[in-house]
């Protein structure tokens, strides 16, 4: 993924309002992250722990969601696995909600994934970062298939929040 700024990365917004999205909290150090191996960036509310946003770029864009995840204590610590990057956790992955876009999200439709709650996927495909033992299962993808997969796994996901 390209370097973003914190302006890209407010107008990229596809299911929040505009000032929805000038508001919200974009990481200070976006120079500092491994743009390199992310497939997107993704983070969470430092002030509202309930609250994560991701931005991508997907078919030549850069597509931005506002998500809503359980708060701590919400979840069961129960081994479970990212449908995003297929990468297994304990207690680990949340099932983040994204209103969807346009007049559907104004009317409280949302659609729902489960990911690693942490929004590392790159990182966890990759083998920059470890989720414990067993989590990655075995499997005779390369890295580049499993990046595919990962790839393909979100834009399914933001397909469904701009339908």
């Amino acid at each position: 993924m390209k370097p973003l700024t914190e302006q890209e990365i407010r107008a990229a917004f596809v299911n929040c309002t505009k000032g929805e999205a000038k508001r919200l909290p974009v990481p200070r150090d976006l120079a500092d992250r491994p743009w390199a191996d992310l497939d997107y960036l993704g983070w969470s509310d430092p002030q509202s722990p309930g609250r994560a946003y991701l931005v991508t770029e997907a078919g030549g864009r850069v597509s931005a969601l506002a998500l809503r995840r359980p708060t701590a204590g919400a979840g069961q610590a129960r081994r479970s696995m990212c449908r995003i990057c297929m990468t297994g956790h304990d207690g680990g992955v949340s099932l983040m909600v994204a209103p969807k876009a346009g007049k559907a999200g104004q009317q409280g439709n949302s659609v729902g994934v489960y990911m690693c709650d942490d929004l590392s996927c790159s990182l966890y495909v990759r083998g920059i970062k470890e989720s414990g033992p067993g989590a990655r299962l075995h499997e005779t993808l390369t890295l580049e298939e499993k990046v595919g997969r990962t790839v393909e796994n979100l834009a399914a996901f933001l397909a469904k929040v701009t339908a």
